[in-house]
């Protein structure tokens, strides 16, 4: 009997994956066309992002406004309905060049464009929410 894998969590790599190096490298998911999304990104050297963009801008993905490290400034109180700063500072800083993530780390997320400013990564894609009725 085989899995339908429509109502169980997908493994990461199921769908895919793809290595970029070096700067300007990126994979692009942000046509109107395109049935995936990058859920995760493990980095194999020291990167730096030049472009980190949530899914749709995080909204109306069938989970409520959503938040993830991108390259926007996130107000992820508002997202998340939470208060996470005890000062009346909202956690609102957008990754930049000069943010380096190191070699070996895995960060998850839904992005639909990610480019490298240095640095290499291996970036992993599933199914976007709507693949179903996307062209």
């Amino acid at each position: 009997m085989g899995i339908n894998s429509t109502s169980v969590p997908f493994l990461m790599g199921q769908f895919g994956s793809t290595y970029i190096t070096g700067d300007g490298a990126k994979v692009d998911l942000s046509g109107a066309t395109s049935k995936y999304y990058i859920c995760a990104i493990t980095i194999t050297e020291a990167a730096t992002f030049e472009d980190l963009e949530i899914l749709d801008g995080g909204v109306d993905l069938g989970m409520g406004n959503t938040a993830f490290v991108s390259d926007d400034v996130i107000d992820v109180d508002a997202a998340w309905k939470a208060v996470t700063a005890e000062s009346d500072t909202k956690l609102t800083t957008a990754v930049t060049t000069s943010h380096s993530f190191p070699t070996g780390i895995t960060i998850y997320g839904m992005w639909d464009n990610v480019e490298l400013n240095s640095g290499a990564c291996i970036v992993y894609v599933a199914p976007r929410p709507d693949y179903r009725t996307r062209a």
